[in-house]
């Protein structure tokens, strides 16, 4: 299963509409709990998000609505015995400020909370997902966005499979090996099969436009992205580092997204209708205007 769990998607404080920021994402057997702000352990109830499904804690960055529910979520890792070790990425200017959050107060540690602070941009991880990339973003403190690679891959073709008399076990040493021999002839992997591309999540929080943002949504099966403003209020967007819905949305469009999430809305509006009309006008794409607890799928590879 591939899917995005929105748990909160307010900006600066909650409002009786939107917890702050919190985003859970399944991917296979792996769980990416990113940005948790405050009360995001009582959104992960109401979701049915356990803490046993995350295996990584990705912080883009140090203001308060994108972490303030670490100490909660650190804390019911241990009392919760996850037994997986569990990785936490931030950026490392921050370390102080993490090492504070993770030990705000007294509790039993028993979970192996990982840190991996980051200092750069590039290759951040490599496992069973894929890669995990990370790209600077430009807002008023050290910011980061996350983007998910999985390596393409193959499709396998039934009618060849069957054409070429490949059946049972010998499809699995086939995929392993790259080619088999089937009564007394060679088949290869290509003969059986076309290419199939992997799939691509980015994760863009607050940030002015800049180049990181397009790197991150290039060729993304989901976006996921901060709109704090509308485009009435661009100059209020550019001045704190914050994007408007038309400039996410604008960024979708140019980058080949397929599924657009917006998030992280301004408590001064109440209408998400807007947002979706703003970025209606510049994508020609899916576009989800996250509510707390929304549920949506990642696309199905192509």
């Amino acid at each position: 299963m591939r899917e995005l769990v929105v748990l909160g998607t307010g900006s600066q404080v909650p409002s009786r509409e939107r917890s702050q920021n919190g985003y859970f994402l399944r991917w296979d057997s792996e769980g990416f709990l990113f940005d948790p702000g405050e009360g995001t352990q009582r959104q992960m109830l109401y979701a049915g998000v356990p803490a046993t499904a995350i295996t990584r804690l990705c912080v883009t960055h140090f203001h308060g609505d994108h972490c303030l529910g670490v100490p909660g979520i650190v804390q019911r890792l241990s009392l919760d015995d996850v037994q997986h070790p569990v990785h936490a990425h931030y950026p490392a200017s921050g370390q102080d400020y993490f090492t504070r959050l993770r030990y705000a107060a007294s509790f039993y540690e028993r979970a192996d909370l990982r840190e991996e602070p980051i200092d750069e941009d590039g290759l951040l991880s490599v496992g069973s997902f894929g890669q995990l990339w990370v790209r600077r973003l430009e807002h008023s403190v050290e910011s980061f966005g996350y983007q998910l690679v999985e390596p393409d891959g193959r499709r396998m073709l039934p009618e060849e499979l069957a054409r070429y008399g490949v059946a049972g076990p010998a499809v699995g040493r086939l995929q392993q090996s790259g080619s088999i021999v089937v009564d007394g002839r060679t088949v290869t992997i290509q003969q059986v099969s076309e290419p199939r591309l992997g799939q691509r999540f980015a994760f863009v929080m607050d940030t002015r436009l800049c180049e990181g943002v397009f790197k991150l949504a290039d060729g993304a099966d989901m976006l996921v992205i901060e709109s704090t403003y509308l485009s009435s209020e661009r100059e209020l967007a550019t001045a704190f580092g914050h994007l408007t819905a038309r400039q996410a949305a604008r960024v979708a469009q140019e980058c080949g997204v397929r599924k657009l999430v917006l998030t992280h809305f301004s408590q001064r509006y109440t209408e998400p209708e807007r947002f979706h009309e703003e970025a209606a006008a510049e994508f020609s794409g899916e576009i989800v205007v996250a509510a707390d607890l929304t549920r949506t799928a990642v696309p199905t590879r192509r």
